[in-house]
């Protein structure tokens, strides 16, 4: 690789990595290109990147980003994404299914995290699950009141 695209890659990474909350680091040596197909269309499908990146370049990139703290050995693949839930539910979802793969590290909202730390945030609900564990708690008041009405109506009719 030439000076000029290993700086491109680094550059192309530094943009990637500031505009996201959250990079975990793990390793992937013995999985099968099949097997990381499968980690690459989980992650699509949640909006989180995957890629393999040397960790010469992944390291200039993460420091130039303000991202220091970990050290970065071995052979690697890098998860990202807005989301810090969805990256860590990926990473911690994908570990259970195959040995092979083992979160090492990573940074969620510009810290440095271990890889408990990961495994926490993917235990957590989902944005999604979020949500709507929300627009039920403020739909609750509404909904007793209406039942609350109906009971009153029937027992009127009643009487």
């Amino acid at each position: 690789m030439t000076k000029t695209k290993k700086a491109e890659v680094i550059e192309q990474l530094r943009v990637s990595f500031e505009n996201t909350t959250a990079v975990v680091i793990c390793d992937y040596k013995g999985l099968t290109v099949s097997d990381l197909e499968e980690l690459r269309t989980a992650a699509r499908a949640q909006d989180t990147s995957v890629q393999v990146v040397k960790n010469s370049l992944a390291t200039i990139a993460l420091t130039n980003a303000g991202m220091s703290g970990v050290e970065i050995k071995d052979t690697n693949i890098f998860l990202w994404s807005d989301d810090v839930i969805s990256a860590s539910k990926i990473a911690a979802d994908f570990a259970k299914k195959s040995d092979k793969f083992v979160i090492k590290a990573g940074y969620l909202d510009g810290e440095a995290a271990d890889t408990a730390k990961i495994e926490a945030f993917a235990k957590l609900p989902g944005r999604e699950q979020l949500l709507g564990m929300l627009a039920a708690t403020w739909m609750a008041p509404i909904a007793n009141f209406t039942i609350g009405l109906d009971a009153l109506r029937r027992q009127k009719e009643e009487a």
